[in-house]
């Protein structure tokens, strides 16, 4: 093989290769930050642990897409919750459109160290939703505040979490636009 059909072939590979890495990069970001609670990623579980007596707020910020006609806001500005114990928080969406629309919604909890220690049981994020016309949806999540986040001494000063949420709208292929 001569050296200039080597140095294309090894760069047919890299491009191949830096193609196919960009196009994993997103999933396996997304599983990292699962996995770390990196930039307040949360987590998820199937029970929480029970309350040992500390108390924190979780406060929950709202925002829509400027894309999305709906508007979107918590039932309550926050709550006060027993760390470890199971909680439950409700959302409104309304459709202020005249045709059905369906919506995702992201996710991120702040300060971003208390990300790892925030888990969800079951929430409306982890499906699209779709409202029709002027529809108003309430929608649960349920969550709760890790115990360990009082042993970590990055959190256990940490007496109040904000859950944010952003609706996006979702195209016709199921992406967020």
């Amino acid at each position: 093989m001569t050296p200039k059909l080597r140095t294309a072939l090894f760069a047919v590979v890299g491009v191949f290769g830096m193609t196919g890495l960009g196009y994993a990069s997103v999933p396996l970001y997304r599983v990292f930050c699962q996995v770390t609670g990196l930039n307040g990623t949360t987590q998820r579980a199937a029970d929480a642990p029970g309350g040992v007596g500390d108390k924190v707020v979780v406060a929950f910020d709202t925002n829509v897409s400027p894309k999305l006609p709906w508007t979107f806001k918590p039932e309550n500005h926050e709550d006060r919750i027993d760390i470890g114990a199971r909680d439950m928080a409700f959302f409104l969406a309304t459709n202020d459109s005249d045709h059905p629309i369906t919506g995702t919604a992201t996710f991120n909890v702040t300060p971003a160290q208390a990300g790892k220690y925030f888990t969800k049981i079951e929430c409306f994020c982890f499906t699209e939703q779709t409202l029709a016309p002027h529809e108003t949806a309430r929608m649960p999540v349920i969550f709760f505040v890790d115990p360990k986040i009082l042993d970590d001494p990055d959190t256990r000063d940490i007496r109040e979490i904000t859950l944010s949420y952003t609706f996006y709208p979702v195209d016709s292929a199921g992406t967020a636009s």
